[in-house]
């Protein structure tokens, strides 16, 4: 089963989102650069009340787990990008991509 994860940010936005992702070397336009290891989909967006979201899909809790104790967090805290408000944890039951 795949594990599916949501982030609510609060007071931050796409500039932030796009020089987490700059740092990270990932180009999220173009789905290039060096992406995790069981990463099976990402989705980030702002939100109505001047927020940000992050929705993924990985293979396992243990993949996002390497990710965030690694490269993630450590480009999160060098920009000082603030914790989430917000962690949503999902066990998936059903995941399709055309």
């Amino acid at each position: 089963m795949a594990y599916g994860i949501v982030l609510e940010f609060a007071g931050i936005g796409q500039k932030e989102y796009d020089s987490v992702n700059e740092k990270l070397g990932l180009d999220m336009a173009a789905g290039k650069g060096d992406f995790p290891k069981g990463l099976k989909s990402h989705a980030g967006g702002t939100t109505a009340d001047g927020g940000l979201f992050v929705y993924e899909v990985w293979d396992s809790k243990a993949d996002y787990e390497a990710w965030m104790g690694g490269r993630l967090g450590a480009a999160l805290g060098a920009l000082g990008v603030p914790a989430p408000v917000r962690v949503t944890d999902l066990d998936i039951v059903g995941f399709y991509t055309p």
